[in-house]
């Protein structure tokens, strides 16, 4: 009961069918398409981009905080 058979796919795809059209559908799919295609492509960029090593110029060393001297209070 937990898994969907032939006949609830083909219900699926009647109902799919009814609402957007046989005309509607091919361009449905092809947009999915190409959206998943670029979503693929980003992650590729992404992946790239943080296995390049920075450039030396860019890196720093991390900064240490100065300890501020302590201030002398002015007595009038």
């Amino acid at each position: 009961m937990g898994t969907f058979s032939v006949w609830h796919w083909l219900i699926v795809l009647a109902v799919i069918l009814l609402l957007f059209g046989a005309k509607k559908i091919p361009e449905l799919a092809k947009g999915l398409g190409s959206g998943i295609k670029n979503f693929k492509k980003a992650v590729k960029e992404d992946e790239e981009e943080g296995k390049k090593p920075e450039s030396v110029g860019m890196q720093s060393a991390p900064q240490t905080p100065q300890p501020t001297p302590p201030k002398q209070e002015q007595q009038s």
